[in-house]
């Protein structure tokens, strides 16, 4: 049975638009006014590599279908990217548009089709962006990791990652981790996991 992992770059007032500037949104990009040094790249490195499989809304595989086919880079993030399977959550994106390598269009009720994808997937379901997605596996407690990488900036205004929930939700801390310019790496676990809190 595989997790759902969620992993998202916030700012401190909870910002997660546009972090690295494809939208050409007010903030666009906010992200690169902060390094975040080899330990923060290693982890969104290992991040990636430990992946088996992408889950994303629309708008975001679109905008990563868009971008990551081109890239290339020397540690293999974009090989990665590129080669694993990816699930696209849609009620409107047909399976011909969907031409990112190894993609397929999830449809029909998004919390039923997902409970099936864990039970069939081995590993970890790595979710970025996609903040309507992400809202939904929280309401509906598929989220079994939530990692924020929380910048030092209060960007006051953009799209935030939490929307209303029904009811309170109750997460384990799991680990913090500091790396490069005030960044800090918040790791949540479903409430119930015992809290291990440690990093740099």
């Amino acid at each position: 049975m595989g997790r759902i992992v969620v992993s998202e770059f916030v700012s401190l007032d909870g910002v997660m638009e546009d972090p690295g500037g494809a939208e050409g949104t007010k903030h666009a990009g906010w992200t690169f006014r902060f390094e975040r040094g080899p330990e923060g790249d290693r982890y969104k490195l290992d991040e990636v590599l430990d992946a088996e499989a992408l889950l994303l809304g629309r708008v975001t595989y679109e905008g990563f279908a868009r971008a990551w086919p081109a890239m290339e880079d020397p540690v293999g993030f974009a090989d990665k990217m590129n080669t694993m399977p990816k699930y696209v959550v849609s009620s409107t994106l047909h399976d011909e548009d969907a031409t990112w390598s190894n993609s397929t269009v999830v449809r029909g009720d998004t919390v039923h089709e997902i409970r099936a994808l864990k039970q069939r997937v081995e590993g970890d379901l790595l979710v970025a962006g996609s903040a309507l997605l992400t809202q939904a596996l929280l309401e509906n407690g598929l989220v079994d990791e939530l990692r924020l990488m929380v910048f030092p900036v209060v960007l006051g205004s953009g799209k935030r990652l939490f929307g209303d929930v029904s009811a309170p939700l109750t997460l384990s801390l799991y680990a913090v981790m500091n790396v490069g310019e005030g960044i800090v790496i918040l790791t949540y676990r479903s409430a119930g996991t015992t809290a291990e809190v440690g990093g740099a």
